[in-house]
């Protein structure tokens, strides 16, 4: 297991992609309800998020579900639902 993974034991989802939200996009003030595009995100930092959200949990996450849910929490949402049993 790596730290990482490690790391995404021991924190909820919403957490961790709060924590992803703010080193991709470069902005520590970042919350569970702020935008990705608001908060300046593009194709190249979504694709960084679902990379770095991939190793932490070890799922597949498509790209697309950063665009069709902007925020931490609603992210988060689709990813516990979805790949809770993955």
């Amino acid at each position: 297991m790596t730290t990482t993974e490690k790391r995404a034991t021991d924190i909820s989802t919403v957490d961790l992609l709060i924590d992803i939200y703010r080193e991709t996009l470069g902005d520590a003030g970042l919350d569970a309800g702020s935008d990705f595009y608001e908060a300046g995100g593009d194709s190249l930092t979504a694709f960084q998020i679902t990379a770095r959200l991939e190793e932490a949990l070890g799922v597949e996450v498509p790209v697309a579900l950063v665009f069709a849910y902007p925020s931490p929490a609603d992210l988060a949402d689709v990813v516990d639902t979805d790949f809770a049993q993955a």
